[in-house]
């Protein structure tokens, strides 16, 4: 059985004292191939150095994430492109729009989720969309762009039904984690109504911990409680929904 991890964050500092460990724990789990987003320059250096580390396993993506949209980011978004001419990367990543924590930089974020969107196209990757209180002002943006070769991931999805539908509509995948598996998380009273052909799994480790790990740092072996969960909502084996997930991640990433 195969597992893969479309959304990790390995590279954090939440892991520096075990990541060695983490990662082993990972493999033995069977959770072999893990996708890898970007936040913004000052991770780069441990991004690559994760790849040379763990080359058959770790594939990376580049991009500014939204909450680091700040008054540099013309100079990020240079970065990205420049990392993008320079290096093989799998998605653009994570971009999008977040108004939990700063609604005051959402014309800068829409400008460069616009951008990041373009370079997707140029480079002919797909995008990995992060989304926090901004269903509308992402559906906006992809309604303007939206073509044959515009495709990808909504991570971390925690929206409605139609919201769901809606993100399909534009050849995203639901990245489906740990919000699963949450008493509250809504999104399990509805999986069922969405065709698996549509769905990746993921973990946005070292966040968004499942259950019974809720609330401690997460990691990518913890995935498997989103396979039990999902082999739950869906009806299937386990290793039908880990062979299924992991073949929907090879048709957005091409490996």
């Amino acid at each position: 059985m195969i597992i893969t991890d479309t959304h990790t964050h390995l590279y954090s500092e939440a892991f520096d004292e075990d990541r060695a460990e983490m990662m082993q724990r990972t493999l033995d789990a069977n959770v072999s191939r893990l996708f890898i987003p970007a936040i913004d320059s000052t991770y780069t250096a441990s991004m690559l150095q994760l790849e040379k580390d763990y080359p058959e396993h770790v594939f990376l993506m580049m991009g500014l994430h939204p909450t680091h949209v700040k008054e540099n980011y013309k100079k990020e978004l240079a970065h990205v492109e420049q990392m993008l001419e320079q290096h093989k990367f799998y998605a653009v990543g994570e971009i999008g729009i977040d108004l939990y924590w700063d609604k005051s930089t959402l014309a800068i974020q829409q400008e460069a989720f616009r951008h990041q969107i373009k370079l997707a196209k140029k480079y002919k990757l797909p995008i990995v969309i992060h989304c926090r209180e901004a269903f509308n002002e992402i559906f906006e943006i992809l309604e303007e762009e939206k073509a044959e070769d515009l495709f990808g991931i909504f991570h971390c999805f925690t929206g409605t039904l139609e919201q769901a539908h809606q993100a399909i509509s534009y050849n995203m995948k639901l990245g489906i984690g740990g919000v699963a598996t949450f008493k509250n998380g809504k999104i399990d009273k509805f999986l069922n109504e969405i065709d698996l052909k549509h769905i990746v799994l993921e973990t946005d480790a070292p966040y968004l911990a499942p259950k019974p790990y809720r609330g401690k740092r997460n990691e990518s072996s913890y995935i498997l409680k989103v396979v039990e969960k999902l082999s739950e909502i869906y009806n299937k084996r386990e290793e039908e929904i880990a062979q299924i997930t992991t073949q929907n991640s090879k048709a957005v990433f091409g490996v």
